[in-house]
């Protein structure tokens, strides 16, 4: 019974540790700039000015951002799961010389950090006339990633061959034989791999940063960074779009949680 206590209080006790950050970024975010600079610091405001929210959105031009963000995070999501289940099906399923070679060169790209890659990335999206528009952010996602490969082979080893075997007999080829009963076996995979790339490009910075000059092509994450200054940050437009911004990955996450869970347990087992 004791250890049990302890336990769940110190639960509680690291929850509210983890929490404290997102409660002060929400409370800054309904504040009035005079409230930001007090000392000591007041948790909660005299007065909610939800029109911060409003005021922070319109102060750049958002919704264009918000367009941007969204076309690159919908057409890099369609771009992994076409070229990484494509790749992770031929590993997977046919036998050639060279297959485990090539797949550990594969994996061995994942230990290359990307910041080693960005500036020849640059140079070479530079020659092709690509900087400062978003296909650098596009495009790299229909060549598959190592991480997403692995996962998604890992998962057709645990459908069963003889399914494959059928379908042959029936006439089926190898294209439809992965686009009728592969994929839609491999749901669960797709879905998992859709959220870690919807929630990885929502949320990137530096590649936008590099790749991006001008402002109507700017993504949320580089629009965040406007309320920066030189000299000082707008701390309250600051919160509030970063909780605008952080609301759509929160709700797929919690949506999609158990996928999550269960599908990266299952793959790492497997």
């Amino acid at each position: 019974m004791i250890r049990k206590a302890i336990s769940y209080t110190s639960l509680i006790f690291f929850s509210f540790l983890f929490l404290a950050p997102f409660y002060w970024m929400v409370s800054t975010a309904l504040k009035s700039v005079q409230e930001i600079y007090t000392y000591p610091p007041k948790w909660i405001p005299d007065v909610l000015h939800w029109e911060n929210f409003a005021n922070a959105w319109m102060s750049q031009p958002f919704n264009l951002f918000l367009q941007n963000s969204l076309s690159v995070t919908l057409l890099t999501t369609i771009g992994q799961l076409i070229s990484s289940s494509l790749v992770a099906y031929g590993f997977a399923r046919f036998t050639f010389k060279g297959r485990d070679f090539l797949f550990m060169v594969v994996l061995a790209t994942m230990m290359i950090p990307w910041e080693v890659t960005m500036i020849p990335l640059y140079m070479e999206f530079n020659y092709l006339n690509w900087i400062n528009t978003l296909k650098p952010l596009i495009v790299p996602s229909f060549f598959g990633a190592p991480f997403y490969i692995f996962l998604m082979r890992q998962f057709i080893l645990t459908i069963p061959r003889e399914l494959d075997e059928a379908a042959r007999i029936d006439g089926a080829g190898p294209f439809q034989i992965y686009a009728r009963i592969v994929v839609p076996l491999m749901m669960p995979a797709l879905i998992l791999i859709s959220v870690f790339n919807i929630m990885n490009t929502w949320n990137d910075y530096l590649g936008p940063l590099i790749f991006l000059n001008d402002q109507s092509q700017y993504t949320l994450t580089l629009g965040l960074a406007q309320f920066k200054g030189m000299y000082d940050v707008e701390a309250t437009g600051l919160m509030a779009v970063t909780i605008l911004i952080s609301l759509p990955p929160l709700v797929l996450f919690f949506l999609a949680q158990r996928y999550i869970v269960d599908n990266a347990a299952g793959v790492g087992i497997k």
